[in-house]
Parts: structure tokens; C-alpha cells; sequence
């Protein structure tokens, strides 16, 4: 097990390990946001944060993830902002954001802005989430990213998004 923290989990048990380090709903938030919207700073993801997150929990979900090894920070200088990049063990979560992402489409009210990444990523399924892994390593890791034609994943999300929110302008911008 690979931990940032001192203290053990609760259990020997896979999913509560997982649980504990990311099973809370604004770790996983803040994982969303630096993963789907490419949002590294602590004000950008506060200030387009569709849920209202308060500063003093995403300061603490921040220091969270860094020592969980979820996030790295860089080491900002002086009266420069400090830039939160994913580490392979957050890239690797891509599948179970997807699988959370079409479970909630599924199951709950949702918007047609806020749920289309998640249509496009449940349609294209495994092979997608591995070329949208890709993409992250390269924005966080430096991995260079094999030759493809056509769109990014990234810029898949990001038009779908757009042409959900011109259907209807009074969607969130999330």
C-alpha cells in the first residue's frame, strides 16, 4: 500500500482502503476538477467549483491528496501561484470517475451540460478512458503521448460540453 499518511486503515479490506483516501465527496470533487477540467490552482478551483467548495476544505482536500500521493504540488515561488498536477495513481481513477459518472446519470437528477462528459465517456468505454489516461500523463507526468489523429478526449469533453451549454444557456458552466 502506498500512503502518504502514518496511520494504518481501518481494515485489510481493498475498497476501504480506497475509501479512506478518496471516499469522501470533496476529495473526489477536487479529483474531477483537476482530471476533467484541467483546473490546477487552488483559485481556479475554487472560483468554477459548481458545488460552492469553501476555502478552508479545499485547502484541507488539497493537503489531503498531496500526502495521500494523489496530487503533487509544485513548489511555488514567491508571489507565484502553487500548480497541482495528478499523479499515475490519480490518472488511474479515470475508470472509476467514468463508472461513477454513468451511474449518476443514470440514477439521478442531472443536467444535460453536466452529465454529457459522462455520456461521452460511458460511450466510449475502456478504450477511451485508456487514451484520456494518456492525455493526463502528458499534461501532469510529461509521458509523451503515442501519435493519434483527430481530437483530444480532452477536446471530445470540452465540445460536447460546449454544445450542450449552447442548447440550453442556462445550464451551469461546470
Amino acid at each position: 500500500m502506498v500512503t502518504g499518511r502514518s496511520d494504518q486503515p481501518r481494515s485489510g479490506c481493498a475498497i476501504n482502503a480506497a475509501v479512506e483516501v478518496i471516499g469522501d465527496r470533496w476529495s473526489l470533487l477536487v479529483l474531477r476538477d483537476v482530471m476533467f477540467g484541467n483546473r490546477r490552482y487552488f483559485r481556479v478551483l475554487q472560483e468554477h467549483s459548481e458545488e460552492g467548495i469553501a476555502s478552508n476544505i479545499l485547502a484541507d482536500r488539497l493537503r489531503r491528496l498531496v500526502a495521500e500521493g494523489l496530487l503533487t504540488r509544485a513548489d511555488a515561488g514567491r508571489g507565484r501561484r502553487a500548480e497541482y498536477s495528478l499523479t499515475e495513481a490519480a490518472i488511474q481513477l479515470v475508470p472509476v470517475m467514468a463508472v461513477l459518472g454513468q451511474w449518476g446519470a443514470r440514477h439521478r437528477p442531472t443536467t444535460p451540460a453536466l452529465r454529457v462528459r459522462a455520456e461521452v465517456l460511458a460511450d466510449g468505454g475502456p478504450g477511451l478512458w485508456d487514451d484520456f489516461m494518456a492525455e493526463l500523463r502528458a499534461e501532469h507526468l510529461g509521458t509523451p503521448v503515442p501519435p493519434r489523429t483527430g481530437p483530444t478526449v480532452g477536446e471530445r469533453l470540452a465540445a460536447a460540453h460546449a454544445e450542450a451549454l449552447a442548447l440550453d444557456p442556462n445550464q451551469e458552466r461546470g
